[in-house]
């Protein structure tokens, strides 16, 4: 038995491939097929299956181009409601790869719809464990994505409730051995408090994993629920896409616009300029929000950008272009983008002079707006005072900032900041808006050492 995994560092996704004698099968794959293609192709392997473990919320997945392009079988839970074609998969299913056998169990917690996929060596011996978004390395998947969206719903505190069950009355009672193959590792807004580790055993997680502590129902709920990480806008939308299934990547990739030059640009349109800050401020086009293709590029899109809102992606290069519209479509949002634009040469745009001495010493004469999120902030803001906005709710929230003084705004490190500063500028206009940007580390930091 190979196994296989894929990990998109950007989206802290982990998709996995199965190989036993020529058949192939894989589980939770990512929104571009052509890995699983290539490494089928090496191993001379044919792909016949595709898992879904659960309808996800964090990107968009392959598996209906899969099936229409090799004729592999969709398998999820019947809960799913799937209305892609499919067999349903769950306890009691299982699907043979030659001599050994992939069996379904459900697990709703993160998703009342969620599964686990035990692999089964030719003697029958449980190998390795599929975890999706039930188990990951050092966590269990958060129980309050699925409240209002999917073909069932259900309220944080039964799915957190479910989730105690399924851990307890299914994978604690696996053998120590059996390897743990998540669909996320760190950074992943599908959990709080993950492992750096891409893989882990049923023994190690019951060692160090503190939802698998013993605790009562009650205690486990409670520690579940607290403290989860923001819900991107997205996430909602993305479960709706995959219950259908998605078009496929490329074609889908390749029928966007890409314009260069100057153009005009559809009215009331959001413009997303990718490049880096100091690109953007040396001039662009009025209104853009400076989004820096970076790590979490895709993560940050779909928070600030609506799921049905029309966009453009603005870039440097052709390359840097192309990578954003592929980061874009990761979530699906190359649905909405109007079009991809090699950035003209705007005029150069005199940028506000940042006394950054005077702010250091005299933080009170200026309108400090903190884009960070809630759980960052719960040990206390930086600066006493600053107006606490989280950067996904910057756009709906801007009239909330007050503009008798000068505006000034900081995350924790400066990327962040660098997108809510030119959204606060694209509608303030009466003061001076300022990006703390990467000084936060040492002002902010001094601040708090007195």
């Amino acid at each position: 038995m190979i196994i296989q995994q894929f990990y998109d560092k950007g989206l802290a996704h982990a998709s996995y491939a199965v190989i036993r004698t020529g058949k192939m099968v894989v589980i939770d794959p990512a929104r571009d097929p052509k890995p699983y293609y290539d490494f089928a192709a090496q191993h001379d392997a044919d792909i016949i299956g595709v898992i879904e473990t659960h309808p996800h919320a964090d990107f968009i997945s392959s598996h209906l181009e899969i099936h229409q392009t090799t004729g592999a079988i969709i398998y999820a839970s019947k809960l799913t409601g799937a209305e892609y074609p499919h067999e349903s998969f769950d306890d009691g299913d299982f699907i043979k790869l030659n001599d050994i056998k992939l069996k379904a169990i459900n697990t709703p917690g993160h998703s009342p719809d969620s599964i686990c996929v035990l692999a089964e060596d030719e003697d029958g011996k449980e190998q390795a464990l599929f975890t999706g978004d039930t188990l990951f390395v050092g966590d269990v998947g958060r129980p309050d994505l699925r409240e209002n969206v999917g073909n069932i719903t259900a309220k944080k505190e039964e799915l957190a409730r479910q989730m105690y069950h399924s851990t307890r009355d299914k994978l604690m009672k696996l053998p120590h051995n059996v390897k743990v193959y998540p669909a996320h590792g760190p950074g992943s807004l599908c959990g709080k408090n993950m492992s750096p580790d891409l893989e882990s055993t049923i023994g190690r997680e019951l060692r160090e994993n503190y939802a698998l502590q013993l605790m009562a129902e009650a205690d486990f709920v409670k520690t579940l629920i607290a403290d989860q990480p923001f819900i991107p806008k997205y996430f909602g939308s993305d479960v709706e896409l995959n219950k259908k299934g998605a078009p496929a990547f490329s074609a889908s990739v390749a029928h966007i616009t890409r314009l260069t030059g100057n153009v005009t640009l559809e009215k009331n349109a959001v413009v997303i300029d990718t490049r880096p800050n100091a690109e953007f401020k040396k001039g662009h086009e009025k209104g853009a929000i400076n989004l820096q293709n970076g790590g979490k590029f895709e993560t940050w899109l779909g928070s600030i950008v609506g799921p049905k809102e029309r966009y453009y992606l603005v870039a440097d290069t052709a390359g840097a272009l192309e990578e954003v519209i592929v980061k874009a479509a990761k979530i699906g949002y190359e649905r909405n983008l109007v079009a991809g634009i090699l950035a003209p040469r705007y005029p150069e745009l005199p940028e506000r002079e940042f006394d950054l001495p005077r702010f250091a010493t005299h933080p009170e004469k200026y309108t400090i707006v903190d884009v960070r999120n809630p759980n960052e902030t719960e040990g206390g803001l930086i600066f006493e005072g600053a107006l606490l906005i989280p950067l996904p709710e910057l756009r709906e929230r801007i009239n909330e900032i007050p503009e008798d003084k000068p505006i000034v705004v900081h995350c924790a490190a400066g990327y962040r900041s660098a997108a809510a500063a030119s959204i606060i500028a694209a509608k303030i206009a009466a003061v001076p808006v300022l990006d703390l940007s990467e000084a936060v580390l040492v002002i902010g930091g001094k601040h708090v050492g007195h």
